[in-house]
């Protein structure tokens, strides 16, 4: 029984080897850096979106229409 934990322990160390690196028990993991990356892009986005929206309404209310592209037939 001793061989065999051995050996897995062994597959395992080589399947999964330890990083070179030292990190820090509060840094976040990879994924989490992604999803904070993600949720900030998005949220750039969306306050992009609404800065537009809000330009082309007050054009709207001060009369001014926006271009529109006519079909010439």
């Amino acid at each position: 029984m001793e061989r065999q934990t051995a050996a897995m322990r062994e597959l395992s160390r080589r399947a999964f080897p330890e990083p070179d690196v030292a990190v820090p028990e509060d840094a976040p993991a990879p994924i989490e850096q992604v999803r904070v990356q993600r949720r900030r892009q998005a949220a750039a986005t969306e306050a992009a979106a609404l800065r537009r929206a809000r330009a082309e309404r007050a054009g709207r209310d001060l009369g001014h229409e926006a271009p529109t592209a006519r079909k010439s037939a």
